[in-house]
């Protein structure tokens, strides 16, 4: 922190979701507009922060994101580390180089981290970094963006508070495969919903080899399976690579049910009218929230809500079904144990 009580921040990775490059973006038919926020926008929003470095190979992106925040920009991330006083640095790379990355962070002395998902592309590797983070006190908080969606909190204590009685079975499904870019988030958020660990997983990948639009180094196929949770709880997935279901998340308990799809929250009690609650627009993104939590946590000196090795445990149970679908679906045990760990899944 500066004398004026700012955060100095730094971005690795230029790109559409790290620095908001609109060229990134129009290069794999997207729109930054269109995006849940960016690394850039999000930090630069927040009155404690100033993004005052980025870097990427690509020179172009360079020089955009240099024109578009004022921000020193730099061809090697190890340089812009040793030259600036970093105290927030996001991590909007490609998965396969977060590892080395954030390990880079921890030991230069970034007090914060906010990283993409998924975290890294081996649970060995994302022990790694958690190791780091660790032994410097770096805080590591990961792009699930669900986490600060005040429906989902809400949801989260509605279910904890027993007010609908025991969940019996949970559905996770959705229409555009990608097991690691898009199931991490869903997986991640019936984990935050249930408050509850998953114990094993049986799957059974979609192979139609849909291609990735960051090439063919990286494969992310879609499935299906069955997540078993603490308790016994069990979750289905569909998501098929082509597949044209909406977004949905369904919870069932004893005393009704609720769903989210791209409209809200649509609650069920039994005996009562159905309830909806519509998904909240407050001219801000979840990845605002995340911002604001890391800065009140390095105000306070104080860790995230969510726990510094919690995204390990999303990106185990995605590399499980990978390892199941290659046991014919038999249920693979969670955590995972020996080489297991080091079963390296390239989705992002």
């Amino acid at each position: 922190m500066n004398e004026n009580n700012n955060y100095r921040a730094g971005i690795i990775g230029l790109g559409m979701i790290g620095g908001a490059d609109p060229v990134s973006a129009g290069a794999i038919g997207q729109a930054v507009k269109d995006l849940d926020g960016t690394h850039l926008d999000a930090l630069r929003d927040h009155d404690r922060v100033r993004v005052v470095s980025g870097s990427s190979r690509d020179a172009g992106r360079r020089e955009r994101f240099a024109e578009r925040s004022g921000a020193e920009v730099y061809a090697d991330y190890r340089e812009m580390l040793e030259r600036e006083r970093l105290d927030i640095v996001s991590i909007a790379s490609r998965s396969p180089a977060h590892a080395e990355q954030a390990v880079a962070c921890a030991e230069a002395g970034v007090r914060a981290i906010y990283c993409e998902k998924p975290v890294t592309t081996t649970a060995a590797d994302g022990d790694r970094v958690v190791d780091a983070c660790r032994e410097h006190g770096t805080l590591l908080l990961v792009n699930h963006q669900r986490r600060f969606d005040p429906n989902y909190r809400k949801v989260r204590d509605l279910i904890a508070g027993g007010e609908l009685g025991e969940l019996t079975s949970c559905l996770l499904q959705w229409g555009s495969g990608r097991l690691g870019n898009v199931g991490t988030h869903t997986i991640d958020a019936i984990r935050m919903l249930t408050s509850r660990q998953v114990e094993a997983v049986s799957g059974h990948l979609d192979l139609s080899r849909r291609p990735d639009c960051r090439g063919e180094d990286f494969q992310d196929p879609g499935g299906w399976g069955m997540i078993r949770m603490e308790g016994g709880l069990v979750v289905l997935v569909d998501a098929a690579d082509y597949g044209t279901v909406p977004f949905h998340i369904g919870l069932n308990l004893t005393g009704g049910r609720i769903r989210f799809g791209p409209d809200g929250v649509h609650l069920d009690r039994t005996g009562a009218e159905s309830e909806h609650w519509p998904v909240v627009h407050d001219g801000t993104t979840f990845m605002h929230g995340a911002v604001a939590e890391i800065v009140k946590c390095l105000d306070e000196e104080a860790m995230p809500s969510i726990p510094v090795d919690d995204a390990v445990r999303t990106l185990e149970a995605i590399v499980a079904f990978h390892i199941s679908h290659n046991q014919n679906a038999e249920w693979v045990k969670l955590p995972l144990e020996g080489e297991d760990r080091r079963k390296e899944v390239r989705s992002g």
